[in-house]
Parts: C-alpha cells; structure tokens; sequence
C-alpha cells in the first residue's frame, strides 16, 4: 500500500477516534465541546412545564378569537428564538385562555418554569418618545409620557445584536418600516440637540441625543453593556423587539411541571436496544461482505457519530420520540447504500473484471441508485419541516441530517478505505470481497 493511501486510512480512522471520544465526554484538549450529553431533550423525554394562560383586553373585556390566535403565534416566536423548538400551543377561544407546554432546557440546571413562561408572555412593548427634560424620576430618569410617542414596536422590521469592538459592547439595531422610518425622520428633524428617550414598557433603555436629521431606515440602541451576560442580554432584547408586543394581557392561571412519557429510564432502554439491533447490523455485514463489511461498520459507526454530535451542534430542534425515529430510519438508509454499492462490486468480480476495476465500477454504478433514493427523502424532510408541526419538524430535521451524513460516510468514508486497503497486497484476495 502506497504511503498516500496509509495517510488517507489513517485520517479517517483519527476522525472516527475524536469524533466518538467528544461524543461521550464534550471535552478536548481542555475545550468544552457539546457532545451527546447536550443534545436537547424533548418533553416526551424529558418532560417539561404546562402552563394555562387567560387573556384579557386593557379594559377587561373577553378578547376576540383573532387576538387569541396572534397571542398565540408571537409567543410561538418568542420560544422558538430561545431555543425551544418542541412545544404545544392550543387555544381555548370559549374560554379565553392559551395552554402552553415547553420541554425542560437541557442546559439549565437549575430550571425555573414560572420565570420561562413569564418572559414568553411579556409585553414588551418598544417606544421611541420625547421627553420632557424637567419631568424625571428620584434617580435622574426621564418618565414614559403618554402622548410623546414618536414610534413604537409596529414601526420596526426587524432587530438583531450587534457587538461594537471599538467599546466592547454589544448593541441593538432596529430596521423601520417606511412608516416607521417617516415618523423618526420627522422627530429627528424637529430634535436635533434634544434627547429622545427608548422604552420598554415603562422602562427607560437608553436617551440618546439627536446629533443630526436622521433619514436612514435604521437606528441603534446602545446597551452600554460590558459584562459576561452583555451579548445574552442584547440577544434577548432583540428578540422581544422583534416578535413585538402581544395584542392581549395573559395571566398564569396554573403552571405545573410535566412529567415526561417516555422517562430517562426509558430512553436508556431505547438506547441499549438501539446499540444490539446496531451490532446486529455489524455482524450481518462483518458475514455477509466481509472486509467490505467492516469498512461498512466504520462508516455506519461514523454516521451514528457525526449525527449525534450535529444534533448537539446544530439543535434547531430538541430531540423527540418521532426525531429519535428519524436518526434510526436514517441509519438503515446508511446500510442500504452500502449493501447496493457491496453487491455491485461482487456483480463486477464475479463477471471476471480485476479488484480495482470492480471497485471503481461498483461505485460509479450504485451511485445514481443511491443519490435517486437520498434525494427524494431529502426533500420529503424538507416538505415536512416547511409544512409540519413541531413534533414532525423533529422527525423531519433527523432525518434529513442523518440522509445526508448516510451519503457522504457511504460515497467517502467507504470508498477512500476500501480503494486504499485493496491496494496493499494483505487485501487482493477476491474472497476478502464475497466474490
């Protein structure tokens, strides 16, 4: 075998190592790396809170089926840019009220449901106004007045953090809306040289002064934050900014922990079952292809691997019972191409072509095979998340990623190792490849 090919086998064999080592223990060369630890939980297994929410308009009144209904998508919005994917709404319109169940943040240990469903039902309404600069508080801060609104939530398309490394902080930007953007224009123009004051609710963020005639549609909050939480703080106010101000109030009636369905008990079961049907696999494969097979079970180990830890890098959503059966549905996706590109490879040695020959043949031939089947799951995945609700988008995610990953450890892991090892002399023998 060549050193180039030693080389090749070497590095994906390094790979696999580390990749499975951060797996189980998240650390490496002294950094923290999620590993499967932090994969978020779902509340089926996990469990998490339920929450029962009453709404009501300023004046007490019943609110109407529509504002339950927008009530309901902003505070979907608001979970959702926190992280927390695998959740439950519903609305009961005779009575007026939301039910909300969230799953338990994997990173929190100290987890407190009162407090995550108050932030999700929080007002949060922005206001840009002027100030009357005799009119202050016992601390020097100017007061909210009424009928000094220059432009509020509404106005705003859009709010992300900024960091600024000039200071070290982190800021807000705003985008307007064209309305939005007429209104501030219009402020700014008659306030050059005066303060305007940004609320939220009733408090007061920031009172920059107008240094000139603004006429962009953008503008910044300075947070004036240089601490550890600075960055999560700019985030979270962005957010609130973004999905805007509910059209109701909604008071807690009830908040209880859920207790999870499966349970972690359970989920251990299910992982002890899922590592016997996985070495099932292996030996089926060890027999059947033999040295094939084994390259075979490096790429399926490396594709259960790769999976688990993009679940704990990338979680766009928390890991459910039906997201559990789409990384196992992905796996055996994994399998089949292997088995289709085996079974050429045995086609073209049995036919009289050489090993390397059979080889390269085997690939190119089950390749279109393979990327058809790949394909077409991907984009049902695809249509599920687009279409889907959350506990499908779940499934939809897992699968995709582990179809995806099956691809790359089949047409790459696979073929690097077995074009490389069939070139030492240990692995020419056509029995090695069940010809």
């Amino acid at each position: 075998m060549k050193p180039r090919d030693i080389t090749k086998v070497a590095i994906i064999l390094l790979i696999i190592a580390v990749s499975c080592y951060i797996a189980l223990n998240s650390r490496i060369f002294g950094y923290d790396i999620p590993g499967v630890r932090e994969i978020n939980l779902g509340i089926d297994i996990k469990g998490g809170v339920s929450a029962i929410l009453e709404g009501t308009r300023p004046d007490g009144s019943k609110p109407s089926a529509d504002e339950l209904d927008s009530a309901k998508a902003k505070i979907d919005t608001r979970l959702t840019s926190q992280g927390l994917t695998d959740k439950y709404l519903s609305v009961d319109y005779a009575n007026a009220r939301i039910i909300v169940q969230i799953p338990w943040k994997s990173t929190e240990k100290d987890f407190n449901p009162q407090k995550t469903i108050e932030e999700a039902i929080e007002t949060a309404l922005l206001t840009f106004r002027e100030v009357d600069e005799d009119k202050v508080d016992e601390f020097g801060r100017y007061l909210p007045l009424d009928d000094k609104i220059i432009i509020q939530g509404d106005d705003i398309k859009n709010a992300k953090p900024q960091f600024r490394p000039d200071r070290g902080t982190y800021d807000v930007v705003l985008e307007f809306s064209s309305e939005g953007a007429e209104k501030f224009s219009e402020a700014t123009k008659r306030l050059v040289g005066k303060p305007i004051a940004i609320f939220m609710d009733e408090t007061l963020i920031s009172a920059p002064i107008v240094q000139s005639h603004i006429t962009t549609s953008s503008a910044v909050i300075e947070m004036n934050n240089t601490g550890k939480d600075a960055a999560r703080e700019a985030k979270d106010l962005a957010d609130k900014i973004r999905s805007g101000a509910l059209p109701i109030k909604l008071t807690p009636l009830q908040v209880n922990s859920v207790s999870p369905k499966l349970g972690m008990n359970a989920l251990e079961k299910t992982v002890y079952a899922g590592v016997v049907a996985l070495a099932l696999v292996w030996l089926f494969l060890l027999i059947v292809y033999r040295l094939p097979g084994i390259i075979a079970n490096l790429g399926l180990l490396a594709n259960v691997v790769f999976t688990l830890l993009a679940l704990a890098w990338i979680p766009f959503t928390n890991l459910t019972l039906p997201g559990i059966a789409g990384v196992i549905l992905s796996f055996g996706m994994a399998v089949d191409a292997n088995v289709i590109i085996f079974e050429r490879i045995k086609e073209e040695l049995r036919s009289g072509k050489t090993l390397r020959t059979s080889i390269e043949l085997g690939f190119d031939r089950a390749f279109a095979s393979i990327l058809d089947g790949n394909v077409t799951v991907v984009i049902s995945a695809v249509v599920l998340w687009i279409f889907g609700s959350d506990t499908i988008k779940g499934f939809a995610y897992t699968l995709g990623l582990g179809v995806v990953l099956s691809f790359l450890t089949a047409v790459t892991i696979s073929k690097i190792l077995i074009s490389s090892l069939s070139q030492s002399a240990l692995f020419k023998k056509r029995w090695l490849y069940g010809a």
